[in-house]
């Protein structure tokens, strides 16, 4: 019982490196588990896990919002069982057909609203618009929120972002996001990767290039790899936020080395292209 408290232990830190916290309890019964990550939104069950003591203890967990997936197995152990490997395949499967089938009904949502919203012409149409010093370039509204559309790499509507008067971001819940963006303009010299709608909006006004959202610094690498394959012989630049934490440099950074482009980062501590380009405050 020791040796299996220990483990259990061993397998709980090995998330947590991983970066997914879970104080729960975890059952060792080989079978697939969905558990709330803390400091994720309440209800949500973004987490799963697997994992076995038998014969060689081994698991399995991931974490749905990053894609994260990580195999473990015991450091007294030598290898991982064909049953547990077996289990683990069957439990990414399970996970890609419920993701997919997620992804898609927030996809048909989507067009739904959209097809529902208002266009707005002037930046008066918005208040956000006129905190931030930018026009709509198609963006659209619903009840009081504006609506910027999401599209994938097929150029196919995946989800919306919603953006109250006073700033506050949120997303179609189950909705794609990883990989997806907004577009502004048309084919140009150089296409720019921004995280934030109206970072983006400030880019293309100032510069006339094709801008890029990913709409968060996580999602600028997953970006970065689809326009690089879409766009291959256009020079591209990530302008990145000059984040206090740091994330929005690293990201960027990280983006830009897997494409093998340039990044422009603004020069001012807590501040993104939109401030340094309008003089308004962050909040992009």
């Amino acid at each position: 019982m020791q040796a299996d408290y220990r483990t259990i232990n061993d397998f709980r830190q090995a998330m947590r490196i991983a970066g997914i916290q879970y104080s729960g309890e975890i059952l060792a019964d080989g079978n697939l588990h969905r558990f709330h990550i803390e400091s994720h939104r309440s209800s949500t069950l973004n987490g799963a896990y697997t994992l076995h003591l038998d014969g060689y203890p081994a698991g399995w967990f991931m974490d749905y919002t990053t894609g994260l997936s990580q195999k473990w197995r015991s450091r007294s152990v030598s290898r991982v069982s064909y049953a547990l490997i077996k289990q683990i395949n069957e439990a990414k499967l399970q996970r890609d057909i419920e993701q997919r089938q997620r992804h898609e009904a927030a996809a048909i949502k989507a067009v739904s609203i959209w097809s529902r919203s208002k266009p707005i012409k002037q930046q008066s149409g918005h208040d956000y618009l006129i905190t931030k010093g930018i026009q709509p370039h198609g963006a659209r509204l619903y009840k009081d929120a504006l609506v910027i559309p999401i599209y994938n790499e097929s150029d196919h509507l995946a989800n919306l972002q919603f953006i109250s008067p006073e700033g506050e971001k949120r997303f179609l819940s189950g909705g794609r996001k990883r990989g997806c963006f907004n577009i502004f303009g048309d084919l140009s010299q150089r296409i720019l990767i921004a995280e934030g709608f109206a970072t983006g909006a400030s880019l293309y006004e100032d510069s006339g290039q094709r801008v890029i959202v990913a709409f968060d610094a996580g999602n600028l690498l997953p970006v970065a790899k689809n326009i690089r394959e879409l766009s291959p012989d256009t020079e591209i630049i990530i302008c990145g936020d000059n984040d206090l934490s740091g994330i929005g440099q690293t990201k960027a950074r990280e983006a830009a080395l897997s494409i093998g482009c340039k990044v422009l980062i603004p020069a001012t501590p807590g501040t993104d292209w939109n401030d340094v380009l309008t003089g308004g405050s962050r909040n992009a």
